[in-house]
C-alpha cells in the first residue's frame, strides 16, 4: 500500500509538469493599420495633403538666395510664402550649397545619398551640366507627377532639352542662358548678321579662343550644319563644315578681328573685361551676363554664323527631385510646378537676368528691345551637347582653333586632323 500510494502521488507530479511546461501560444493582435493618404498618380491626379506638418527642404545656389536683398531675392521669397499659405501644413525650409566644390550641389547630393539618405534635398535647383551628371549617377529622381507636361507647346525647345536626361524627364526648366553677341553700337553700328559681315564691321572680336569647351567653334559649326554624332551615335566631326568655320578664323586673325593676343582667354570673364575696359567693342558672351550688366552704351543680338541664320548654343537651370518618398515626390513636384509658372517667371526671370524657359513668361517682359532680343534667341537655341560628347570633341575643337588663329597651320590641315582625332582605330 505504501508502495502504491508513493507510485500514485509520482504520476500525479509528472501530470502536472507536463501541463506547465509548454505554454499557451498568444495570437498576435490584428494591427491597426491605417490608410494612406491619396497621392498623385504618375498623370497627375489630384491629392490631398498628407496628416500632419511637412517641411520640404529646397537647396540653392547663393545667387538664388530668397533672403538676398534684392529684387530677386525678394520675388522668390513671396513666391515661396505664397505656396505655404495656400498649402496648410507645408513648411519649405531653405538651404544654400555652392555651385561646385566640396560641399556644393553635386558633392552634397552625392555624400547624403551614400551615407545620409534622410539629409537629401527634396527639391534642388541644378544647373544642366550638374543635372546630368546626378541623372546618371541616380542621385535625382525622374518627374513622374506633373501636371503641366513639359512637352506643352508653351515650353521653348531648348527648355525641353534642358529637361531631359536620355529620354526622361528629370527637370522643371526655370532660367535659360544663350551665347549672343555684345556690341557697342557708337563704334560697330549695326551687328553684324553673318561672319562675312563681322570682317567688314571692325574689331576687335573678344571671345575665348582657349575655351576647353570651344563652345563659340562648335557654335558656328552646328549653325552650319555639322554633326556632332554618327549614325551609330558616336562623337564626330565633318571635315569640310569644320573647314569652312576655321577658314572665318584665319581671315580674321589676318584682319585683326580676332588679333594673337585673344588666344590667351580661356574664359567667358577674360573676354568680357577686354570688352568691359574697351579693348574690344564686340564680344561673344552668355546671355545672363549681359542681362545682368548691360550698360546704355551696350547692345546684344543673336550670334553671327556662316549662313547668316539664327543660331545659339543654350543651358539654363532645372528644378529637380532628389527624395525617394513617393509622397514627398509629389508635394516636391507641385512646388517645382509654383515656381515654373509663367506668371512667376515673368518677373524673376527679368530680375535675375536669365532668358524664359516657356513664351508665357516672355509676353509680359516690360522692356520691348530685350523681349524681342530674348525671343529671336530663345528660338533659335539648341542645348549644347552632353558632358560625354563635349569630353570628345573638347580637345579636337580648342586644338583646332588655337593652331588657326596663331597661324601654326591651315585650316584644310587643322580640320582634317580634328576630324580623325575622333575615328577610332
Amino acid at each position: 500500500m505504501i508502495w502504491r500510494g508513493i507510485y500514485l502521488t509520482l504520476l500525479l507530479i509528472l501530470a502536472a509538469g507536463c501541463s506547465l511546461g509548454a505554454p499557451p501560444v498568444a495570437t498576435p493582435p490584428t494591427p491597426n493599420v491605417s490608410a494612406p493618404p491619396p497621392m498623385a498618380t504618375p498623370t497627375g491626379e489630384a491629392t490631398s495633403t498628407p496628416a500632419g506638418p511637412v517641411t520640404l527642404h529646397l537647396w540653392l545656389p547663393p545667387e538664388f538666395d530668397p533672403g538676398a536683398d534684392n529684387q530677386a531675392g525678394q520675388i522668390l521669397k513671396q513666391r515661396l510664402d505664397e505656396f505655404t499659405q495656400r498649402r496648410s501644413g507645408i513648411r519649405v525650409e531653405v538651404r544654400l550649397k555652392a555651385l561646385a566644390g566640396a560641399g556644393g550641389l553635386l558633392d552634397s547630393l552625392t555624400t547624403a545619398s551614400a551615407v545620409a539618405p534622410l539629409a537629401l534635398p527634396d527639391l534642388v535647383a541644378l544647373p544642366r551640366p550638374i543635372l546630368e551628371t546626378a541623372a546618371l549617377k541616380g542621385l535625382v529622381r525622374p518627374l513622374v507627377y506633373l501636371n503641366d507636361p513639359i512637352d506643352d507647346t508653351d515650353w521653348y525647345a531648348y527648355a525641353i532639352q534642358l529637361a531631359r536626361v536620355q529620354e526622361s524627364t528629370f527637370g522643371i526648366p526655370f532660367a535659360g542662358d544663350a551665347l549672343l553677341l555684345v556690341y557697342r553700337p557708337s563704334i560697330v553700328g549695326l551687328p553684324p548678321a553673318d561672319l562675312d559681315a563681322a570682317l567688314q564691321a571692325g574689331g576687335p572680336l573678344a571671345f575665348p579662343a582657349a575655351d576647353p569647351q570651344a563652345l563659340f567653334t562648335l557654335a558656328l559649326y552646328q549653325a552650319a550644319g555639322g554633326a556632332v554624332r554618327d549614325d551609330q551615335g558616336r562623337p564626330t566631326l565633318q571635315a569640310d563644315v569644320l573647314e569652312r568655320v576655321l577658314s572665318f578664323y584665319l581671315e580674321a586673325s589676318q584682319a585683326e578681328l580676332i588679333p594673337f593676343w585673344m588666344t590667351q582667354f580661356q574664359n567667358d570673364g577674360e573676354s568680357w573685361q577686354a570688352f568691359v575696359e574697351q579693348r574690344a567693342p564686340m564680344v561673344i558672351t552668355w546671355a545672363s551676363r549681359y542681362l545682368k550688366e548691360r550698360q546704355p552704351d551696350m547692345d546684344a543680338a543673336p550670334l553671327p554664323t556662316l549662313t547668316g541664320k539664327d543660331f545659339t548654343l543654350a543651358s539654363g537651370w532645372v528644378w529637380a527631385l532628389a527624395a525617394s518618398d513617393p509622397q514627398r515626390q509629389q508635394l516636391s513636384t507641385e512646388l517645382g510646378e509654383y515656381l515654373s509658372a509663367a506668371d512667376f517667371l515673368a518677373q524673376w526671370n527679368t530680375a535675375t537676368g536669365y532668358l524664359p524657359t516657356r513664351s508665357g513668361a516672355l509676353q509680359s517682359w516690360s522692356d520691348a528691345a530685350v523681349r524681342a532680343l530674348a525671343r529671336q534667341v530663345v528660338n533659335s537655341a539648341q542645348l549644347y551637347p552632353s558632358e560625354d560628347l563635349l569630353t570628345s570633341l573638347m580637345p579636337a575643337l580648342e586644338k583646332a582653333t588655337i593652331e588657326v588663329l596663331k597661324q601654326e597651320t591651315d585650316p584644310q590641315t587643322a580640320a582634317q586632323e580634328a576630324a580623325q582625332s575622333l575615328v577610332l582605330p
